[in-house]
Parts: C-alpha cells; structure tokens; sequence
C-alpha cells in the first residue's frame, strides 16, 4: 500500500489514475446494477426490510475498495451493529468515499440521503431499490416526510444511519450536529449508535473528483447510547458528538460554540 502511494505521488500520475479509476467505476456499474435489480425481484416476496439486497449493495460498494491498489479501508466494532432492531446510526462525514466504507459495515441500515443521489443511474435508481430515504436540504415538508419514513424503518426493525453534520466536512475538521436523528432517537426508544470515520478526507475531500493520495481509512463503531438516559435530544446529541470527536482524534468544542462562531 505505502509503495503504491509513493507511485502515485507525481500529480499527472495521479490525474491519470483517477480518470482510469472512475471509468471503470462507470463501466461496471450496468453489470452490479442489473444483479441487483434480479436480487430485488426475487427476494421481494420475502424479504420485506431488502436484507439481501443490502448485503449485496455492500458487496457492490466494497468492491471499488478492494479493486483500487491506492485504498485500504478497515472496520472496527462491528458486531456492536445489531442484524435485526432498531438504531439510529450516525456517522461524522468527511467524503464521498464515506458510503464506500461504510458499506463495508455489513449490516442492515437504511441510509438517508440527499435527493439529488437517487437521480444518478444505477446508483440511485438501487437506493432506491433499498428503499432508503430521501432528503431535500431546506424543504421543511421534505423533512417531515424524511422523519417519517425514517419512523417506519425503525418500526419494521430497520435501523437508518443519518450524517447529523449533514454535509461534508470542508476542511477535515468535525462540524456541529443537527437534531434530528436525535430526536428520531428518543421518540422512537431506539439506541443511537455513534460511528467515527478517519482517513477518507484526504483522499477525496468535498470539492472535486481527483484522488488526491492513498487511503488508509478507519470505521470505528462506538458503544450505544440509550436515549432513556439523557434528558434531551440535544443532550444525546452532545454526548454522540463528543464520543465521535475523541475516537477521531479531535479537540472537543462545544457545538454550540462551534455554531455562534461560524455565523460571525
């Protein structure tokens, strides 16, 4: 891994690399997409929460992992995931290499994600197979119907993951918390289970598609947090925050003054 980063240090190399990379993403999408679409078709009468279609989904995703000699991705605390039962994953959001990775986890959840992915072939049209969760960013109706489709999940035995800094990182650093995964949490009863992500950033940070460098990416599961002990949403979601920023590595900041601060 550490050699093949070196080989790919010179900037051309890399702008070549990542043209080559990204075409034969686009090439071998038709193939993972029609399985998935077979999967989907037989399995439907069965399988009502798309279990396998989402281990296969994670198969697809991991796939582009393995097959680029620049990343390594490892997972840490997976079994802390339940295979059936409720959660609320939430996930610090450095890249789009995040849902790669993330994929990895190998265990059923059901993404929410912005509406504009669901409109990329293939891609988007086996979210939408999955039966993940839309979410227009402003549209107050469109986060209502978000909240309640993420409720019918959780009452099928489905957990969501939700992004709760809901957009990527601009600069690496971990930005404040949203409420809303949190107060999906205590509403509905269920743990929120806290995943910590590092190294994705500086393979591909939010502008642009050039890989940058190699990767050496890490998810963290953390322990659950039970809603039952705080006394708010913002409470749990404060608590969520901090255990992500110490597994990253990040000097803890209250998010409130994270938030006053980037409005001066």
């Amino acid at each position: 891994m550490r050699a093949a980063g070196r080989r790919f240090q010179n900037a051309s190399v890399l702008r070549v690399f990542t043209i080559a990379y990204w075409a034969f993403f686009v090439l071998t999408l038709p193939l993972f997409f029609t399985v998935a679409l077979a999967l989907f078709l037989v399995t439907l009468p069965f399988d009502r929460r798309r279990v396998v279609l989402h281990l296969y989904s994670c198969f697809w995703a991991s796939f582009y992992v393995y097959a680029n000699p620049l990343w390594r991705a490892r997972i840490q605390g997976r079994q802390k995931l339940p295979w059936r039962g409720s959660a609320v994953i939430v996930a610090n959001h450095l890249s789009l290499v995040d849902i790669l990775v993330l994929y990895g986890l190998y265990r059923p959840f059901k993404w929410v994600s912005k509406t504009e992915n669901f409109k990329v072939p293939m891609v988007g049209w086996n979210m939408t197979l999955n039966d993940c969760v839309r979410l227009t960013r402003g549209d107050r109706e469109s986060i209502r119907a978000m909240m309640g489709h993420c409720r019918r999940h959780l009452a099928r035995g489905s957990p969501v993951l939700i992004f709760p800094e809901g957009t990527r990182s601009r600069d690496g650093r971990l930005q404040p918390f949203k409420d809303g995964a949190f107060r999906l949490a205590m509403e509905a009863k269920v743990p929120v289970i806290p995943i910590a992500i590092r190294g994705t950033y500086e393979t591909l940070p939010k502008h642009g598609l050039v890989l940058r460098q190699h990767m050496d990416a890490r998810v963290q599961v953390l322990d659950p947090l039970d809603p039952a002990r705080f006394e708010s949403a913002a409470a749990l979601r404060d608590a969520a925050r901090t255990a992500i920023a110490r597994a990253i590595g990040q000097e803890e900041t209250p998010p409130a003054a994270e938030a006053a601060s980037a409005h001066r």
